[in-house]
């Protein structure tokens, strides 16, 4: 398994398994689990999820599926911009802990900027990690300048991630946002990386993915992991899904490939706003 390695020295793998809109219907569920077990028996460990996700449906399918194999999993979840206050962030961390059937979260990530100071939420934080309920912090959907704000307040030089919408047509941080964060070592934890399954039907994806002896969505995980300072979380909600993510592992793409994609997705030319899902 190919890792990425946190500011904190700890690796982690490079491709891991989100669960958004995982463990929203019953009929799916058996499915859903069978697939994150078997992706950690593929060295998939990296789980994310989040309160939001069904509002809290999708961290009770996470913990029914490493029932018995917590220590296997680098478990990853987020809290609303509206809970991440002193008090509020600590109370939402409970309820995780509770709903995945653990005592404590691997990484914690504010899901998006709200209205709180980021002073308050690293405060909560801080205090989380003090109490063994979570080991490392980051954030998500931060842009450039909010990660700069971040950067100045107390505790947010302990960032150990970004979480962000990158993929080969979700590009704009390549610009400013990713050099500044290559300067600080933190990586990239990149979330809808075949585009919610859009980019496994374009043209130009469909056409390099054949032409390479590889699956659109290998392809574009292979795009990802190229580098070195990203962790890719696709969503598979079957397992065979997640064989064929697992099947990117076995790629490594040539110089003369990665030209070829940047020619079928060109990188941004000029600053481009973050985007979000």
């Amino acid at each position: 398994m190919k890792t990425v390695t946190l500011p904190s020295g700890e690796k982690v793998p490079a491709l891991g398994q989100g669960t958004w809109n995982m463990g929203d219907t019953h009929a799916t569920r058996a499915e859903e689990i069978a697939a994150l077990q078997l992706g950690m028996d593929l060295g998939l460990t990296l789980i994310d999820t989040a309160e939001m996700y069904g509002e809290g449906k999708s961290e009770e399918l996470v913990g029914e599926a490493i029932a018995g194999r917590r220590d296997e999993a680098f478990l990853v979840s987020k809290v609303y911009p509206h809970n991440a206050s002193r008090k509020g962030a600590i109370v939402a961390c409970e309820r995780s802990l509770k709903r995945l059937g653990t005592d404590r979260l691997d990484l914690y990530l504010l899901h998006w900027r709200g209205t709180i100071p980021f002073s308050e939420t690293m405060e909560a934080f801080a205090a989380l990690q003090s109490a063994g309920k979570i080991r490392h912090y980051g954030v998500s959907n931060l842009d450039l300048n909010d990660m700069q704000e971040l950067w100045k307040t107390s505790g947010g030089k302990g960032v150990k991630t970004n979480q962000l919408l990158h993929n080969l047509t979700r590009r704009g941080i390549e610009l400013d946002l990713l050099p500044w964060m290559q300067e600080r070592k933190i990586p990239v934890m990149a979330y809808s990386p075949v585009e919610q399954a859009r980019l496994l039907k374009q043209r130009g994806l469909v056409d390099f993915a054949k032409r390479h002896g590889m699956t659109p969505a290998q392809a574009a995980l292979a795009w990802l992991l190229a580098r070195d300072d990203v962790i890719a979380i696709p969503k598979a909600g079957d397992r065979k899904h997640v064989q064929d993510n697992a099947g990117a592992l076995e790629i490594r793409l040539s110089a003369g490939q990665l030209l070829e994609l940047d020619k079928i997705f060109p990188p941004p030319t000029a600053p481009v706003p973050l985007a979000m899902l």
